[in-house]
């Protein structure tokens, strides 16, 4: 399964804010790691947090697309379509 997140490098804390959508109407998961954006940090960070709200390994999230941008998409492997454990309801 693949989502959208739109990340806050040093936001203060590591957190799943919920869903918001993007100006085409596509929805994005916004999320805020403590990591700043150097080296890799906050791609880690948020890897980490999602697979950790969603109870998967870390190695089953992967970084598809975005690695130096705010949004970015993730693929979760072991989860089908539509199933978030532990992510707000997705909007209608």
């Amino acid at each position: 399964m693949r989502i959208t997140v739109r990340v806050t490098p040093r936001g203060g804390r590591d957190a799943v804010e919920g869903w918001t959508t993007d100006a085409d109407g596509r929805p994005l998961l916004r999320v805020r790691v403590a990591a700043a954006a150097s080296d890799g940090q906050a791609n880690d960070a948020l890897i980490a947090l999602i697979a950790r709200t969603v109870g998967r390994p870390k190695s089953a999230v992967r970084l598809v697309r975005g690695a130096a941008a705010r949004i970015k998409q993730l693929e979760i492997e072991g989860l089908e379509a539509g199933a978030l454990p532990g992510l707000p309801r997705l909007p209608d």
